[in-house]
């Protein structure tokens, strides 16, 4: 019996997919930000979540804000252009930008993100 190794995964594997993490503001469109980065093809999907209440140091002193989490489904070659563009975009002077590596994931998936942020 042979391994089977599927091109599509052995060419891209699942670590090149990222999960980029921001918040915004409840007050701000959230929605209007998300369409932005996958119109752009930075983003293959944008997810918004129900408002929420952050606490965090800030100059100082500990601050409260309603805010919504934002998960960004891309590849990891496209993390600089949406660097860059959520510094345009991003009301926040210091807003909330993690890179998380994916380590696995469905197949079909993962090479939707990756032709969703194609070109």
């Amino acid at each position: 019996m042979t391994a089977h190794t599927d091109p599509t995964t052995a060419e891209f594997p699942a670590s090149q997919c990222v999960i980029v993490l921001t918040t915004l503001p409840v007050d701000a469109d959230a929605g209007a930000f998300g369409e932005a980065l996958v119109t752009e093809r930075l983003a293959a999907c944008v997810s918004i979540g129900a408002e929420m209440t952050s606490v965090f140091a800030w100059k100082g002193a500990v601050e409260r804000a309603r805010e919504r989490q934002l998960l960004v489904k891309t590849v990891r070659e496209k993390v600089p252009l949406v660097k860059a563009r959520l510094a345009t975009l991003h009301p926040y002077d210091v807003p909330e930008l993690l890179v998380l590596t994916v380590a696995d994931g469905g197949e079909a998936y993962l090479a939707w993100v990756r032709e969703s942020t194609a070109g």
